[in-house]
């Protein structure tokens, strides 16, 4: 696993189209997010968000779940899930896509 594996990785979820064969659960949504969090910055370095704010207030929370979990393993534990909800879909899309990653290492 490389940090440009890393990078890939975090393009192609950011640029997935919202209408495409690839929609990430609401799971794997927070997985990515909490992962990106603690491989770009570390642990949660912010106050919990206030009672009515559900999605900010889950979002730290995942991501303070994960407190400790050194960078490298963040960004391994991004791109193999990534991995496999692309093996999921199974098109030439996500084919490309898993070529892509691979070819970063």
């Amino acid at each position: 696993m490389s940090q440009a594996q890393f990078d890939v990785a975090v393009k192609i979820v950011t640029g997935l189209p919202k209408d495409g064969p690839v929609k990430p659960s609401q799971d794997d949504q927070l997985f990515f997010y909490k992962h990106y969090k603690q491989a770009t910055i570390g642990d949660v370095n912010t106050a919990r968000p206030g009672m009515l704010d559900f999605v900010g207030k889950a979002k730290w929370d995942a991501w303070n779940e994960i407190k400790g979990m050194k960078k490298e393993e963040a960004q391994k534990a991004y791109v193999v899930r990534l991995k496999e909800v692309l093996e999921k879909v199974n098109s030439d899309e996500t084919k490309a896509y898993i070529a892509e990653i691979d070819a970063a290492a």
